[in-house]
């Protein structure tokens, strides 16, 4: 039997994904396995890779140390406060931008939140410094309205690095948000406030479930890069904000303890997972009463056979 006219398509769509898997290949799988590997002993030398001492566990066991087990707590502290913030700030942001701004405007609105991106991450990090600095301009903002009779003690604090991570994520949860929202259609909405719903019902039982995709996106978005980040931890937390990632990188690059830094980073990647496990469980545990509801609702489904 000849070919189906599908079959070309297949192939060809298996064609054109292979320079995306081995590029996802080249520049992930292979770097995280390096990092798995160097985190049981192992690092490079002049004539390849060897052993410092023996394939062991060790470095996870100093990794896990109380020494540096706080600074995870720090870190996940930060990374979940961090990402809420931007989902309770972000969320309004996207709402308004969706169905209360006129399309005309949409892509004027869309850049203003993309201007952060702009400029180096870096260089907008340290931005922050004259703002939260003692002698800054929030601080002596406040001074001259008689909110402070002192300098604002806020730079080089866990605060400060949370002020930083919102400021710098807050686009990535807008963004997916913002295309969410967009595509729950008016008719839904206008369907939901025929039957009696509010608006505040509206949005907590017909608009955010439907915009799900979106709310995973954000977060996801979000969090994964918010708990590597050691820019703003340096920059804004000093010593009272340190994070994981400035942990893994002060044992590459200043005591080059690459087998220490790497199974701190394979704990971190391990931690983000974790996270992300308990945090998709427990919103689908969440959502069990709601959907039994909907089922009383709707009464009994046909099986098929």
């Amino acid at each position: 039997m000849p070919d189906s006219p599908a079959s070309p398509r297949r192939s060809l769509g298996g064609l054109l994904a292979v320079p995306a898997w081995i590029w996802l290949l080249v520049f992930f799988v292979a770097p995280v396995g390096l990092v798995v590997w160097y985190s049981f002993g192992y690092k490079p030398g002049i004539f390849g890779t060897h052993a410092n001492d023996v394939l062991s566990l060790d470095r996870y066991a100093e990794a896990l140390s109380p020494t540096f087990f706080t600074t995870f707590q720090n870190t996940l502290w930060v990374g979940v406060l961090g990402t809420a913030l931007c989902f309770l700030i972000g969320a309004p942001v996207a709402y308004w931008m969706a169905f209360k701004v006129r399309p005309q405007r949409r892509g004027l609105l869309i850049a203003l939140v993309l201007i952060p991106f702009w400029t180096n991450f870096l260089i907008r990090t340290i931005g922050w410094q004259v703002i939260l600095a003692p002698e800054g301009w929030l601080s002596q903002g406040l001074q001259s309205i008689g909110m402070l009779d002192g300098p604002l003690d806020l730079l080089y604090t866990r605060t400060a690095v949370l002020i930083g991570v919102v400021y710098n994520y807050l686009p990535l949860m807008i963004l997916p948000l913002f295309v969410a929202f967009d595509r729950v259609g008016p008719a839904v909405r206008e369907a939901s406030k025929d039957l009696g719903a509010g608006k505040v019902t509206t949005f907590f039982r017909v608009t955010l479930p439907l915009s799900r995709p979106g709310v995973v996106a954000g977060v996801l978005l979000v969090f994964i890069p918010l708990m590597g980040d050691y820019i703003t931890a340096t920059v804004l937390g000093g010593a009272k904000g340190n994070m994981v990632g400035q942990l893994v990188a002060s044992q590459f690059q200043t005591a080059q303890n690459w087998a220490l830094g790497s199974a701190m980073a394979v704990v971190l990647m391990l931690v983000i997972a974790l996270t992300i496990a308990v945090a998709g469980l427990l919103l689908w545990a969440l959502s069990l009463p709601f959907r039994a509801r909907n089922r009383l609702a709707l009464g009994p489904q046909e099986v098929a056979t």
